[in-house]
């Protein structure tokens, strides 16, 4: 008896991490990807694996995410996207399935990930869970002192949570800064290869704790340098990190 050929696709969704213990599965708790898993198998009526383009800590959001799966041809695709959204709980959307080549892969195949952190220092209920309300954040001149330093090194494990499984702590840091939007919101932007876990949180966290010490560049080089999390900064609230942009060098619908 052959068996039945089986196809690549990516899916592209977005979701509110308010609810969710991150983008992984985990014994025990509630995850975006476990959701994601459930809905599939019951529509396929049977165990569907995702795989994520990376991982996301609990409260964090993201506006733009990709997954891939296995599966016999879909014929409607459309159809497929409008039940995972009548499955799926409010906080996740599908915006987009579509089949990709077999050697295409959501995380491995990624060639940067963008994060933003959203602060805000006025009192606002439609931004609960989705900004840090500080009423004491230095202005956007102090806070962009040193983010070019971040571009010269690629070692961050000052910055990352101890005890992770990774093979590397190495990073390339493309784009980073501050900037105001029309509400007054202060917004810091990073573009990398690949983050750490914790990383975007403690960079943020480093950033405003050079501005309120008034560091020198020396001390911030001395901090990036000593490979040590303790010298950095606090790492900031979850819930006003959002992953925004994930790129890969084909194009994704």
């Amino acid at each position: 008896m052959s068996s039945s050929v089986l196809y690549r696709y990516f899916i592209r969704l977005s979701f509110d991490g308010t609810k969710f213990h991150g983008w992984q599965v985990q014994q025990n708790a509630n995850s975006v990807q476990g959701e994601l898993n459930k809905a599939l198998e019951i529509l396929f009526r049977k165990p569907i694996e995702t795989t994520g383009c990376g991982r996301t800590d609990t409260g964090v959001h993201a506006l733009h995410f990709f997954a891939h799966f296995e599966t016999e041809e879909i014929t409607d695709v459309s159809d497929l996207i409008h039940k995972l959204n009548s499955i799926l709980p409010m906080e996740i959307a599908v915006h987009s399935i579509f089949k990709v080549p077999p050697d295409y892969h959501a995380r491995f195949s990624a060639t940067s990930r963008t994060y933003e952190y959203h602060i805000i220092n006025y009192k606002d209920p439609f931004l609960i869970n989705r900004a840090w309300y500080n009423l004491n954040i230095p202005e956007i001149a102090e806070l962009n002192k040193f983010v070019d330093v971040l571009k010269e090194y690629v070692d961050f494990t000052s910055f990352s949570k101890s005890n992770t499984q990774t093979y590397t702590n190495n990073c390339r840091i493309m784009e980073a800064g501050w900037s105001l939007d029309t509400n007054g919101k202060k917004i810091f932007t990073i573009k990398a290869d690949r983050f750490l876990r914790n990383m975007v949180r403690a960079i943020v966290g480093t950033l405003i704790m050079s501005a309120e010490k008034n560091l020198s560049e020396e001390q911030f080089r001395k901090i990036l340098e000593s490979k040590n999390r303790s010298e950095a900064g606090v790492s900031v609230p979850a819930h006003g990190l959002f992953l925004t942009k994930i790129e890969y060098p084909f194009p994704l619908l």
